[in-house]
């Protein structure tokens, strides 16, 4: 029991949330406006991507930031990354927090290697052995730093590997994979759902500890399982869904 409510309490409380928050207003506030910009798949699965990638910190930052890294790609990221050669991708400046113009070269560097590969970034992920997507975030981090880097860039894609919970990462498949025709995407069609890890922040975390969804401190891979070995009991087909009730307590009413 938790503040009076037990497991089946709280399994009603976030379907309740989860249905006041999973609509289209969500977007108007949120990262994933960016790659609503775009129709066609790869520019959607770039431009998610690349959002995600420089998801930390305040929203308004991290969104205006976007929108910037979509205007030096001519707000067509598919050809620019497909069609621009080492002189234009030299020229590139851009800083987010951490994020500067030599990790933003080498992205484009490495999603151009991808693209000559594979037909979606979708296939790089993966994984069918396993019931997460860890060892499928673990097969796109080693392909996507297969390509000749400096190590800082290493640190903007998070390694399960070292017990990160790979927030950012996790929001970018939850984006790519679900489709509940008004936020996410659903392009993806050959990872199930079932398998997607909540995008464990500082929102999530407070929330699912206030319900006991969580017992340790720390927001790394061992809480992320914890939480999403419950989270799979109120939905074992789509426990990531619980990611906009948490988020949505936590951001908006201060849970």
């Amino acid at each position: 029991m938790v503040n009076g409510l037990n497991k089946v309490d709280i399994k009603e409380f976030l379907d309740e949330k989860y249905q006041e928050y999973n609509n289209v207003n969500f977007i108007e506030q949120d990262p994933i406006q960016i790659p609503h910009l775009f129709s066609e798949k790869k520019d959607i699965e770039i431009a998610g991507f690349l959002t995600s990638v420089i998801s930390w910190g305040n929203r308004k930052s991290i969104i205006k930031s976007a929108h910037k890294l979509m205007n030096i790609m001519d707000n067509s990221p598919y050809d620019f990354v497909k069609n621009s050669n080492n002189s234009d991708i030299k020229k590139i400046q851009f800083v987010h927090r951490t994020f500067n113009s030599i990790d933003l070269q080498f992205f484009i560097q490495s999603l151009k290697n991808i693209y000559k590969n594979y037909d979606s970034l979708e296939d790089v992920f993966i994984d069918n052995k396993n019931d997460f997507m860890f060892d499928g975030i673990t097969k796109f981090r080693k392909k996507f730093f297969s390509v000749n880097h400096e190590r800082r860039s290493e640190k903007h894609i998070s390694n399960p590997l070292k017990n990160s919970c790979c927030k950012r990462i996790n929001m970018f498949l939850r984006w790519m994979v679900r489709n509940d025709e008004n936020v996410d995407f659903g392009i993806w069609k050959r990872i199930k759902k079932s398998k997607l890890s909540c995008p464990l922040d500082v929102h999530t975390g407070r929330v699912a500890r206030k319900l006991g969804l969580i017992k340790r401190n720390q927001n790394d891979l061992k809480s992320l399982i914890e939480l999403d070995n419950n989270l799979r009991m109120f939905d074992k087909d789509d426990p990531v869904k619980y990611d906009f009730s948490l988020f949505g307590l936590g951001m908006y009413e201060g849970f």
